[in-house]
């Protein structure tokens, strides 16, 4: 049979184009070793592994293994020496690294994409409650001074130095006029906040969702504030990858990027919570009540010291939102930087232009975005101002906003 309508033959090339594709993806699958990702039990880690349990991977050609990770320095670790090819991260990491602040300075892991905006809070012990409400920082300050004055040492947590919640919980003790040179700052691992708490390890901590809900379920802490109300859509994880698996097999890292933007989309879905909830929330992934997940996912917050609930807008965890959630922008890493010169971690300023053009994988996630027709947002490097302090930051002169300190 011979097809003379040109728009017949237009169908059959493009159908014979991805039968190819479809097989090229399969033959790479199988005669590949599998690429290890691994993550931290987490709701934002669901791209991950919704990727996996959704048969992404399969689609896109790649054999991935999914691997749970005690801490967020165990990533930094495996990631750099290559036992990771790539990790579930904290977007500020790399930054972090490179610059010496949380491990050998010089050391490189790169950014591919942003896995997710929002959905972190600070949860502070019951110590605080009636005493401080959901969003009054301004209250923060005198509870803290009197706690001082009476135990002597106020314990806030964090999971990493330099890392998102250690820059989301110096940024609202800033906000609250509390000098954090005068408490104790220790880094716990995300799972075992909750725990630590219980035994008065702590006053209070940042850390990602679901544990700030699982805190307020066991009545151990209520949520101060979460930290869209710090930065309204701000960065939190990335895909972050290791120096020779980003370098040697980029391709293989192109079509690990599409299925986990394709499991970003699916995420954004709220038809698709409940089912994401109830997947991470298994022992082998999260191991958490997968109500507290569904909530905190769908922006329903029970704050705990009979506040009630908060019910967040557009502004709760997201995945995707349109393609703005993912790019990966040199700003934020430039943001970060300047951080690490503002809370004292570093004595002068890094070379914020270069460590960013070298460490974000702009480019490569610009050839993803258009294999997946997702716009790429034009906003990288425009001056931006966080929600709490409405403080403006213009990352082409970071030492401008550093010096209005």
């Amino acid at each position: 049979m011979k097809f003379t309508n040109p728009r017949y033959n237009k169908m059959l090339l493009a159908l014979v184009l991805v039968a190819g594709l479809i097989t090229g993806f399969k033959t790479l699958e199988t005669n590949d070793e599998p690429i290890r990702i691994g993550f931290i039990p987490l709701t934002d880690c669901a791209p991950i592994v919704m990727a996996k349990e959704l048969g992404l991977f399969e689609k896109y050609g790649v054999n991935v293994e999914v691997r749970k990770e005690a801490s967020w320095a165990n990533i930094r670790d495996k990631v750099l020496t290559g036992e990771l090819d790539a990790a579930h991260c904290l977007y500020t990491m790399p930054f972090s690294v490179y610059t010496g602040v949380g491990g050998k300075a010089g050391s490189e892991m790169y950014v591919a994409m942003i896995l997710n905006n929002n959905g972190q809070a600070i949860t502070l012990s019951n110590d605080f409650c009636g005493k401080v409400g959901f969003r009054q920082t301004g209250k923060v300050a005198p509870v803290v001074m009197n706690k001082l004055k009476a135990e002597k040492e106020v314990t806030f947590a964090m999971t990493f130095p330099g890392g998102t919640h250690d820059l989301w919980l110096r940024t609202w003790l800033s906000a609250a006029g509390v000098d954090a040179k005068k408490l104790k700052v220790i880094t716990i691992p995300p799972p075992q906040m909750v725990a630590n708490m219980k035994v008065g390890n702590m006053d209070g901590f940042c850390v990602g969702e679901p544990w700030n809900g699982v805190a307020v379920k066991q009545g151990i802490g209520f949520s101060e504030i979460s930290t869209q109300d710090i930065w309204k859509h701000h960065p939190e994880k990335a895909l972050v990858a290791n120096k020779e698996f980003a370098t040697k097999d980029r391709e293989k890292l192109k079509r690990v990027m599409m299925a986990v933007m394709e499991a970003c989309k699916w995420l954004d879905s709220p038809a698709n919570r409940k089912k994401a909830a109830a997947t991470i929330g298994r022992g082998p992934y999260v191991n958490a009540p997968a109500d507290v997940i569904e909530n905190r996912m769908m922006g329903t917050y029970d704050l705990g010291c009979n506040q009630g609930q908060e019910i967040y807008g557009d502004d709760y965890m997201t995945f995707f939102r349109g393609g703005q959630v993912n790019f990966p922008r040199k700003a934020h890493g430039i943001w970060a930087m300047a951080q690490y010169v503002k809370f004292g971690y570093l004595n002068q300023a890094p070379d914020y232009k270069t460590i960013a053009d070298k460490l974000v994988l702009q480019d490569l996630y610009k050839e993803v975005a258009a294999k997946m027709g997702v716009k790429v947002p034009n906003d990288d490097m425009k001056p931006f101002s966080l929600t709490l302090d409405k403080t403006p930051f213009d990352p082409n002169r970071p030492e401008t906003a550093l010096a209005r300190k």
